[in-house]
């Protein structure tokens, strides 16, 4: 019935260094950008290498994502990586600060998490 994922959207409270960051720093490739006058608010579709997306908006006064303790909903966005040490390297490089690398105990692969400029979690779970 679900194929896969097709986008994660993401709201940003700082629009211009969000997108440095998904873009400069990660990685991710533009597919198109827009702003909504109606909203005040920028789209910008980005493209990860498997083709699946991120929606990457900005809106006046969005209220902050709650991140510790966990609240319900969206726990984090994991990204799937070949060499968890490359990328690691990579962003240590541009100033991203990474927890220290974990073993999944019921796959034994390995993992860490990181911040977005906003807080949000995201991970990198190695293949």
């Amino acid at each position: 019935m679900l194929n896969g994922i097709h986008h994660a959207a993401i709201i940003c409270s700082d629009y211009s260094l969000s997108k440095r960051f998904y873009v400069s720093i990660l990685g991710l490739e533009v597919i198109a950008e827009n702003y909504r006058h109606d909203r005040a608010s920028y789209k910008l579709d980005l493209k990860l290498a498997d083709g699946s997306q991120i929606e990457l908006f900005s809106f006046p006064d969005s209220p902050l994502r709650p991140s510790y303790p966990e609240a319900c909903g969206l726990r984090h966005l994991a990204f799937s990586v070949s060499s968890i040490e490359d990328v690691i390297s990579k962003l240590e490089a541009a100033g991203i600060e990474l927890e220290p690398i974990r073993v999944d105990e019921y796959t034994g692969k390995r993992f860490t998490f990181f911040s977005d400029p906003d807080g949000l979690p995201l991970e990198l779970y190695e293949q």
